[in-house]
Parts: C-alpha cells; sequence; structure tokens
C-alpha cells in the first residue's frame, strides 16, 4: 500500500493489554486544566521504568462536565491493578488536588469495575472530609486553603491497550521530525479514547524486547532501525537513503480506538515529502496479545473521515 506516495510496510505493530483509568480534570479555565493535566502525566512515557503510563487524551467543554466547567481527560496505565491505584492515587494527590481550582470526577462513569482513588485521599481531609451527593455523583469534600477539593469516590478501570506504534523513517533528521509532528497532530486533531505517552507524541528511542549483550535488561535500543549502526550491523532494516527515524507510540482504550489512531499518524506522516517508508515496532508476538496491521488502521481512519 502506498498513502501519499509513500510506501507503508504490510506488517502490523505488536499492541499490548495494561489496566487503564481515566480522570475527568476540571478547573476554572483551560490553563488550570492543562497544568493539571500535564503535571500529574509526568514520567508516564513507559512501564519499562516509569510510575505507569500516562497522558492528556483532550480538553473538554464546559457542556460536557459534570460540574459545568472546562476539563481535561487523562489516561492512567498500568500492569497490574494494585499498582494503578497506587499511580493513580499519587497522580492525583500530588498534582491534581495540590493544583489551584480543580476538581477529579471518574472519567469512565458507565464502567462497573472501579479503583477507590478518591476515598483514599480523601483522608488527607483528616477528620474534616465530607461525602456528598454532588452533580449526581458521589463525592469527597476535601477542606484546602484555597477552598475544597471536590474528587469522586471511585474511578472506573478496564483493560486497555497500550504500545500501538508507527515507525517513520525519512531521509534527513528535520524531515523525520515533520513527519512525526504532522502524525501527533493528526491523531490529536481526529482520534478519540488515546493518548500518546511520549515527549510531545514522538519517541527518538524505539526499544526492543531484551538485549543482546545484557541479559539482566528487559529492553534496549532498536538498533535494527538505528542509522549510525547500517554498516556495522548485518540485520539493519534501513533502506540506504534513511538518516532518521521517529516512532508514534499510542494507548487507547479499546483495540479500536488505537488502530484508527494509528491509521490517523500514517496519513499525517505520509504527507511530508522526504518520508521514505512507514514500519512499526513489533516483536514477533512476544510481547503483546494485539497484531495492528497497518494497512488496516489506515482503512479504519478513512472510512471515520468518510462518516
Amino acid at each position: 500500500m502506498n498513502v501519499n506516495g509513500v510506501p507503508v510496510e504490510d506488517t502490523y505493530c505488536e499492541a499490548f493489554s495494561l489496566y487503564a483509568t481515566r480522570v475527568l480534570i476540571t478547573a476554572k479555565d483551560s490553563r488550570w486544566a492543562l497544568i493539571a493535566a500535564r503535571v500529574s502525566t509526568g514520567l508516564g512515557t513507559s512501564v519499562i521504568m516509569c510510575p505507569g503510563e500516562s497522558g492528556l487524551e483532550s480538553l473538554i467543554s464546559p457542556k460536557s462536565t459534570p460540574d459545568g466547567r472546562v476539563g481535561a481527560l487523562i489516561h492512567i496505565y498500568d500492569r497490574d491493578l494494585p499498582s494503578l491505584k497506587l499511580h493513580t492515587i499519587m497522580r492525583v494527590g500530588q498534582a491534581i488536588l495540590t493544583c489551584p481550582t480543580t476538581s477529579a470526577f471518574d472519567g469512565l462513569p458507565k464502567v462497573k469495575r472501579k479503583l477507590l482513588v478518591g476515598s483514599a485521599l480523601s483522608k488527607f481531609g483528616d477528620g474534616f472530609e465530607r461525602r456528598e451527593k454532588i452533580y449526581g455523583r458521589d463525592m469527597w469534600r476535601i477542606p484546602v486553603m484555597e477552598g475544597e477539593f471536590l474528587i469522586e469516590n471511585s474511578f472506573g478501570v478496564l483493560k486497555g491497550v497500550a504500545g500501538g506504534n508507527i515507525l517513520i523513517l525519512a531521509k534527513n533528521q528535520e524531515t523525520a521530525l515533520k513527519a512525526a509532528e504532522n502524525a501527533v497532530r493528526e491523531v490529536r486533531r481526529n482520534a478519540r479514547n488515546v493518548i500518546l505517552p511520549f515527549p510531545g507524541g514522538i519517541v527518538r528511542s524505539g526499544s526492543k524486547v531484551g538485549s543482546l549483550k545484557y541479559p539482566k535488561l528487559g529492553a534496549t535500543t532498536n538498533h535494527r532501525y538505528c542509522p549510525t549502526l547500517r554498516e556495522s550491523i548485518e540485520d539493519s532494516a534501513l533502506p540506504q537513503e534513511v538518516k532518521s527515524v521517529y516512532e508514534i507510540v499510542i494507548n487507547g482504550l479499546t483495540v479500536d480506538d488505537v488502530k484508527r489512531a494509528v491509521g490517523f499518524a500514517i496519513l499525517g506522516a505520509t504527507k511530508v515529502p522526504g518520508v521514505v517508508k512507514i514500519d512499526a515496532g513489533n516483536y514477533g508476538g512476544r510481547l503483546g496479545q494485539h497484531k495492528i496491521n497497518l494497512q488496516d488502521a489506515v482503512e479504519s481512519a478513512k472510512e471515520v473521515m468518510e462518516k
């Protein structure tokens, strides 16, 4: 398949299941909602060495929030439920409770399985906290110096999907970065229920499972896609004209959400002249349960655009 004149490899990205929760932050304006969202999702790029994977999904109109204020949706992902609960409490408690004007609501209210995050953080009220029905939700009022921090008693949790990805192979670093930025814009503009957890949505240090030299390491540089190694290794995956590669990584609430977002990333990246090929990271089925074919992803994104 060629997309915008760029070959898209007939391969798949290998995504894997992680437990996920979604928090709706509201604040007096978009500035403070975004500050809370960005700080609370910091150091959330990869479960390899972070307290969960996390990121901003989108801003939400006051018309769609429980308290009629502007909102920001964030996702948090982790390997198991105890870790997800701990890291959600840490992130909400340290970066949302502390942030001026914010409240925190369950971003998955229809999901039956819940994490008791608000009830745990309510103890910060030192006995002065109150549990009440507010905005039709089970909320805690926690007294703080500003006034009160409102937080929902529990947040929904489900099995999400992490690690959807594309690799952008380009003639030089400037072109590769421009294409990656375009891919991120396309995802953020058109995809729903997903996050891009890496800095600016872009990864320069794609990894592989395990190590060729250091057995104790769970992940190391994806050497086959490193341009500086092409002449010194036998298994390089890079055509001669490729001088730079960036990866886009996508997490989402469902496989279909991630699949569509992968398609939008490809549509965005291939609009930039100088992109040689679109590929994907997979590990022969050793890492993830979900195989998202790149060409199917493009078709899925196109279907959304045609509606």
